[in-house]
């Protein structure tokens, strides 16, 4: 299992001594998008773990915001200049990176996108990330079978807080999640998002607590029977559990969502969220540092899409739905506990 892999990095530390002298000389670069957000923090984490049992040098950068590809447009040419061989990036905005990753490919530099894909996806070597379409189909699926149980005879109405316009994981996580739902909705290439009927609002939250709260808000203006409610992210669950709160209507909604950060896990666990799909972005970038390692060493370049892993994690299982409880899901999440 590749997620055993990144978990058994710290009992590999023990023998990282045996790489430094052969790999010093080795230098690895990751950009990530912010230096705040635990999911980065987590994929720093696990890239300076794995720099450890190699014994390699890694460089880091962030941007100061989410959407600030000018600072990692400079990152990639400082740690280009700095004689990096691999770039390991999770890109701020999918097509502005594209030049200056095309220009440090030209120069022999591996690049590795974690988490999100670049536009085109061919202006990287491979892709490390959660197969979002999965994780939104495996809370769908949950959906299907426990809004029958929870809210019986009622017909769905759906809320649906999604990222942005255009943005390819918040698309296939919101698609995935309808066609877990038994509706219908487009594939895992399209960034397009998929309608239906028993979708009766529907916003942007730039996965926000506050612009999830926000949306969900005005959704239970205009509708206030909404009984589901997917979010792109546990932030986005937070603020849309809060407005139901806030509208007394905290037990006549299901909220579903998709990361497994410990705050999330929690409120899983405190029925805040009914179930939540986790990644692993300490696996992403310890994956990242051994594809680094083997091509400085061996020159041989990752390709492709590499699956790094996604978990249901929920408290009330539904029969035929493998799902891992909330313990579990605490002993692998990132942030503070």
């Amino acid at each position: 299992m590749k997620i055993f892999c990144a978990f058994a990095v710290a009992a590999a530390m023990l023998s990282s001594s045996v790489f430094a002298s052969s790999n010093a000389n080795i230098t690895i670069g990751l950009i990530t998008k912010t230096d705040t957000n635990p999911f980065f923090l987590k994929m720093k984490e696990g890239a300076m773990l794995g720099a450890t049992v190699h014994g390699v040098k890694l460089l880091t950068a962030a941007g100061k915001e989410d959407q600030d590809y000018a600072s990692q447009i400079i990152a990639i040419q400082s740690m280009v200049a700095a004689g990096a061989t691999t770039l390991l990036i999770t890109p701020s905005d999918a097509k502005a990176v594209v030049p200056a990753l095309e220009q440090a490919r030209a120069q022999g530099v591996q690049i590795i996108a974690l988490d999100s894909p670049t536009d085109p996806i061919s202006a990287v070597d491979a892709l490390f990330a959660t197969d979002n379409y999965k994780a939104g189909e495996l809370i769908g699926q949950y959906a299907q079978a426990a809004m029958p149980l929870t809210f019986p005879g009622q017909p769905l109405k759906i809320a649906m807080l999604d990222l942005s316009a255009g943005h390819l994981v918040g698309a296939r996580r919101h698609n995935g999640f309808m066609k877990g739902l038994g509706l219908q909705a487009a594939g895992a290439d399209s960034s397009e998002l998929s309608g239906a009927p028993e979708i009766l609002c529907s916003g942007y939250t730039q996965g926000a607590e506050k612009q999830g709260h926000d949306v969900m808000a005005d959704c239970l203006k205009a509708h206030p029977d909404i009984n589901l409610v997917y979010t792109i992210n546990e932030p986005a669950a937070a603020g849309a559990y809060q407005a139901l709160q806030e509208a007394g209507k905290e037990k006549s909604a299901m909220i579903l969502s998709v990361d497994g950060g410990c705050a999330g896990v929690n409120n899983v666990r405190e029925g805040k969220i009914a179930a939540t799909a986790q990644q692993y972005p300490l696996t992403m970038a310890a994956m990242g540092v051994d594809a680094a390692v083997a091509y400085a060493k061996h020159g041989k370049k990752a390709s492709g899409y590499v699956d790094t892993g996604v978990t249901l994690i929920a408290d009330k299982p539904m029969p035929g739905l493998p799902s891992k409880d909330t313990q579990a899901g605490l002993n692998a999440c990132f942030g503070a506990k």
